[in-house]
């Protein structure tokens, strides 16, 4: 149990960095966007605006996800879960916890793959930045991992509280 309090922390941890990193992306598109339009009145452009836009709203969904999950944010779909009794519910919250994590974990494995191979290669954006596309590819892989981490914590929580787990958002 002490080893499953001190994963929690971590986890809770982690998602709190990728949070705060997401806060720090919206912050950085909002600036983004009124240096653009700033720049335009006066006939000019950063050139790079939909393409770090686009890199920022994908990096900022997949590191904020994991906070959303912490704190009961993420929509469910409790159509069955609320016919089921309380105190019952806990091997469908442990299966659809592992069966998520192993899904984000297995696309994680091909995600890697990708961000190693662009690394290697060299692989730049098609735009003026010349972005090295294994950044917001390994921003992404990131999150990827947080959410997997905290759904496998959540799965580990669940199998040792069984009956007694009650999600945040109850």
């Amino acid at each position: 149990m002490i080893l499953l309090k001190g994963m929690e922390r971590i986890s809770m941890l982690l998602n709190r960095i990728g949070a705060v990193i997401a806060i720090m992306l919206i912050v950085y598109m909002l600036g983004h966007i009124l240096l653009e339009i700033a720049l335009r009145f006066f006939g000019h452009s950063t050139y790079i605006l939909d393409e770090y836009i686009g890199y920022a709203v994908a990096t900022m969904s997949f590191l904020g996800l994991p906070y959303v999950l912490e704190k009961g944010g993420l929509i469910r779909v409790s159509l069955l879960l609320e016919r089921i009794p309380v105190n019952r519910r806990w091997p469908l919250e442990f299966f659809s916890s592992l069966l998520t994590a192993s899904c984000f974990l297995w696309i994680s494995t091909f995600w890697f793959q990708n961000v190693q191979r662009s690394f290697s290669r060299g692989v730049v954006s098609e735009t003026l930045a010349e972005t090295p596309i294994w950044i917001p590819e390994g921003a992404i892989l990131i999150g990827m991992w947080l959410i997997s981490f905290s759904l496998l914590v959540r799965a580990l929580k669940i199998l040792m509280l069984r009956s007694q787990y009650l999600p945040v958002a109850e």
